[in-house]
């Protein structure tokens, strides 16, 4: 079960934006697995960070499309996790951002 939770979240998406977003509505933003729901996004940040999580939206991201001399190439799909957190919470992996 420990090694599942790991391989949920993939890395946190520090952004100017997400850090807008965790100063005014306590939201994190993560890269997660595509195959994760919202239910185990919450189990894994709730036991990674140790904090509570109100919330769970979850949003497909498209690859972009980049052109590399003459060839098109294309970045892989992936999966963004934006995460509520109970107020007064903090999680110290982002506070020094």
């Amino acid at each position: 079960m420990s090694d599942t939770i790991y391989k949920v979240l993939k890395r946190p998406l520090i952004t100017e934006k997400s850090t807008i977003e965790k100063d005014l509505h306590n939201k994190l933003f993560f890269e997660v697995a595509r195959s994760a729901n919202k239910i185990e996004i919450k189990q894994a940040v709730e036991r990674i960070f140790k904090v509570d999580v109100l919330g769970v939206q979850t949003v497909n991201m498209k690859g972009k499309t980049k052109r590399v001399g003459r060839h098109m190439t294309k970045h892989p799909d992936w999966k963004k996790a934006i995460v509520t957190i109970k107020p007064g919470q903090r999680v110290e992996f982002f506070e020094g951002v």
